[in-house]
């Protein structure tokens, strides 16, 4: 039987929330779940500059 525990889904430990630590546009990539590609990474780029932390924010709990 497995315990509570192992059915949690357990978060990345290398991604981070705005306001923990200053993040780029490839953590934004990674929070959605998506490969990193370049167009990607300029698409987080652009939404970091028009929306801050929250871009970020809104896929991290």
């Amino acid at each position: 039987m497995d315990s509570e525990s192992d059915q949690q889904p357990q978060r990345p430990a290398h991604l981070y929330t705005g306001s923990e630590r200053a993040y780029d546009p490839e953590d934004l990539v990674m929070a959605r779940g998506q490969d990193l590609t370049p167009e990607r990474v300029e698409k987080a780029r652009k939404l970091i500059e028009e929306e801050g932390a929250k871009a970020l924010e809104r896929y991290l709990p």
